[in-house]
């Protein structure tokens, strides 16, 4: 391939990452191709065979050793999880005596939850997340 369809293969991939979030996969195999170009034009490559070598072994070091940082950063930190039910308020559906499994609902929905307090919860009474392992809400008698 010349060196100019190496930019052009490039600049569409990188063009593809505005128009599809494929999550910054699409703009580091664009700019190896962009660099595989850039060597073609300097002469820096040899047959097409080279220019695939170079371009796969580009492709997988960028991806490998920058994307994560760099789509990190430029993304932000990653959505929170389960993290934010912490401290909320969940309502007990039945009997649950300390150390045993229940169910409770919190946000409307209900959850598989342990009483790691030292007291039992009845139905409908309020209890705190204090933490989320899985699936599994620990919780306690709220104050």
């Amino acid at each position: 391939m010349p060196w100019w369809g190496w930019i052009v293969v490039g600049v569409v991939l990188l063009g593809g990452e505005i128009i599809a979030d494929a999550q910054f996969y699409l703009v580091f195999l664009g700019a190896a191709a962009v660099i595989v170009g850039l060597a073609g034009a300097a002469g820096l490559t040899g047959g097409i065979a080279m220019q695939w070598a170079i371009f796969g072994v580009l492709s997988v070091v960028l991806l490998v050793g920058f994307r994560g940082r760099v789509y990190g950063k430029l993304r932000g930190a990653s959505p929170a999880g389960h993290e934010t039910i912490i401290g909320e308020i969940a309502v007990a559906q039945a009997p649950i005596a300390p150390g045993d499994l229940g169910r409770a609902d919190l946000r409307g929905v209900g959850w598989s939850a342990r009483n790691v307090g030292s007291e039992a919860l009845e139905p409908g009474q309020r209890a705190q997340v204090v933490r989320v392992e899985g699936l599994v809400i620990d919780i306690r008698k709220a104050l």
